[in-house]
């Protein structure tokens, strides 16, 4: 068991007033891959205001873990010592004119949804990808040619001391799949302008869009998306694929048959068992290819 850091209890009792908060929450419950230990504390804010209060609360020696879906995100089998924040209440989306705000906890594929009804166009490969608003901004997700940056205007934040703040994304040095926040800060909404397009070709765009990637990856069983990013002019399941390693399993764990990118959780799969496999695929691609392959996923814990 992990030893608890040493901080004033009466911090607990701030942020059951706040929203929800448990102990030694399992994080296999709230990841896509559905591996991971338990988390010392885990909370829920009821609102966005409740976030803001909460971190002012949270003692400064306290590790923090802002939580959506999980989709994107390796926790280890020994768990996180520290506060996973749950931020799937902060959901809304708000449509003003050519302007669509959605909360860090609304999910990408719900935005590109009220995005499409209002005739509005740019987040059509937000449809695809399984997570919330908050790890988009924060890994600048992307796919089918478009990414969160193309599109997006400013963000609102709240820092480690609860103090709110707006930044527009020229000031967030946006590249691929990465994001230059402050230390601590998290995402609380985002801004984005669209295009204005008919609502018909919005949705057949994306119609075609969610076809392709069902065709082409293993949505139906446990996984957390891309594993690697991409090298520069390389695809990443090319490299795996030519490196024989398709179907290669380490305990529970599998590097998928339709999509070499995607490691699957069969059923019994650990933490670990997953962390070696990635560690599998680097070693031999950078063997054969002298290319080492960078973590997509955001791998937590101890093992890390």
């Amino acid at each position: 068991m992990m030893a608890a850091p040493k901080t004033d209890p009466a911090w607990e009792d701030t942020l059951a007033g706040l929203g929800e908060i448990r102990r030694d929450e399992p994080m296999a419950r709230h990841t896509t891959l559905g591996v991971g230990g338990p988390a010392r504390w885990f909370f829920r804010p009821r609102d966005s205001e409740a976030l803001q209060a909460a971190m002012a609360a949270i003692p400064a020696a306290i590790n923090i873990l802002p939580l959506g879906r999980g989709s994107n995100m390796l926790v280890s089998d020994a768990g996180f010592d520290g506060i996973v924040l749950d931020l799937g209440s902060l959901d809304a989306i708000d449509v003003d004119d050519r302007r669509i705000t959605a909360g860090a906890g609304a999910r990408m594929s719900k935005l590109a949804q009220r995005a499409a009804q209002s005739g509005l166009a740019g987040l059509e490969f937000m449809a695809t990808v399984p997570g919330d608003v908050g790890g988009g901004i924060v890994m600048n997700a992307g796919a089918f040619g478009q990414q969160v940056s193309d599109t997006l205007c400013s963000i609102e934040i709240i820092d480690r001391h609860g103090a709110d703040q707006g930044m527009a994304a020229a000031e967030l040095n946006m590249s691929y799949r990465r994001t230059e926040l402050p230390a601590g800060a998290l995402v609380v909404s985002a801004t984005f302008e669209l295009t204005p397009d008919d609502v018909s070709a919005i949705q057949e765009r994306m119609r075609r869009m969610r076809r392709q990637r069902s065709a082409s990856q293993p949505l139906a069983q446990p996984n957390c998306g891309s594993v690697f990013k991409n090298p520069p002019q390389e695809h990443a399941a090319r490299l795996i694929e030519a490196a024989g390693l398709k179907g290669r399993r380490i305990g529970g764990a599998r590097i998928s048959d339709v999509h070499a990118n995607f490691m699957i959780n069969d059923g019994h799969a650990t933490s670990r068992d997953i962390l070696e496999l990635i560690r599998t695929a680097q070693q031999e691609v950078e063997a054969r290819f002298g290319i080492r392959l960078e973590p997509e996923v955001r791998i937590v814990g101890e093992e890390a």
